[in-house]
């Protein structure tokens, strides 16, 4: 049992809400800790003050990525959970499908080389289990039950607690859980990752409800429209940002238009009326959709991060809520929403 579910709390404990990750026994912390910058932007001596606070905070559930810094993620990770921070204390998620090698059998998700990237992922983690694996993206090249057989066999070989998904679309998202709830035996899916929030609000149209329908968690990565929603891009892109990158400028400004000035406009007047900054309205909108077990917070700087810690408590009223539903509002019809008779 948790604490505060039915008993006191042990002294010291921190008060955060704890999520069951889809329909499953994992249960993680409402806010995740993205580690796409570790190891490149962010380094060792910084990302180890972002864990210490994030655990201390209360947060558990750390996601990482074979590809992110061509490795150099998880071997940071790995490195701080051998001096800085307990395995016990934190729930690891890593992926594969992405390349890692050259060749044919360099990327994807065949049973070849989705095992040889968990195992190389575990090596530069420094772990025997992953507690969530995920297929980092759907393979057309690749049989679905393979894949799928290759996330049974990460399971029962121990190399991985619970197996999940990442950017499916919602029909792959209903056929991959489908599979895997056809027959007893197989290791269910317990979670979906895609890009969610006010500003990329596409998986509500079909991959939100396949979740839903069949138990799967959502975990939001981007929680913050790239950055966009923390009001910084609003009159210029700053020297230091990503937007100002070589690299990041083009995933930018992938979410600029005047649709999004009129959101974080309205993510910003939010703000204002509840005293508060707008990452945390932001943060906060995502968090409670429907579906949404846990955001993903990434930052580079320990600084940024405690932004999106201290938002953990605000909450949206009513009114705020359907205001920044309507006008951040995707497109639906036929046949997501059929017309009224």
């Amino acid at each position: 049992m948790l604490p505060g579910a039915g008993q006191l709390a042990p002294v010291g404990w921190p008060v955060v809400e704890q999520r069951a990750l889809g329909r499953s026994g994992l249960v993680v912390s409402r806010l995740a800790l993205g580690t796409m910058t570790w190891g490149r932007d962010t380094d060792e001596d910084e990302a180890a003050m972002q864990l210490t606070a994030f655990v201390d905070a209360g947060g558990t559930l750390v996601d990482t990525a074979d590809v992110y810094c061509d490795g150099e993620s998880e071997r940071t990770l790995g490195h701080l959970l051998t001096d800085v921070v307990p395995r016990a204390d934190v729930l690891v998620a890593t992926k594969a499908v992405g390349r890692t090698g050259p060749g044919p059998m360099g990327r994807g998700a065949s049973r070849g080389h989705l095992m040889a990237a968990l195992d190389a992922s575990l090596e530069r983690l420094g772990l025997d289990y992953v507690d969530l694996w995920q297929l980092h993206a759907w393979d057309d090249a690749t049989p679905l039950e393979e894949t799928l057989a290759a996330c049974d066999l990460a399971v029962s070989s121990g190399r991985a607690r619970y197996v999940g998904i990442s950017n499916f679309a919602g029909w792959q998202t209903a056929q991959a859980a489908t599979w895997q709830r056809a027959w007893p035996g197989r290791t269910p899916l317990v979670s979906t990752q895609v890009e969610y929030s006010l500003l990329q609000r596409g998986v509500e149209r079909e991959v939100v409800p396949a979740a839903e329908a069949l138990g799967l968690g959502v975990l939001a990565w981007s929680p913050l429209g790239r950055g966009i929603l923390t009001g910084k891009y609003r009159h210029s892109t700053p020297s230091e940002s990503r937007g100002a990158s070589q690299q990041w400028q083009g995933f930018i400004d992938g979410l600029r238009s005047s649709k999004s000035d009129r959101i974080v406009e309205a993510v910003i007047t939010a703000a204002e009326g509840l005293g508060t900054s707008p990452l945390a309205v932001a943060l906060a909108w995502v968090r409670d959709r429907p579906g949404v077990v846990a955001p993903i917070v990434g930052a580079r700087t320990a600084q940024q991060l405690q932004a999106s810690l201290d938002a953990d408590g605000v909450r949206l009223p009513a009114a705020i809520r359907t205001a920044l539903e309507d006008v951040s509002a995707p497109p639906f019809s036929y046949p997501e929403r059929r017309s009224e008779r």
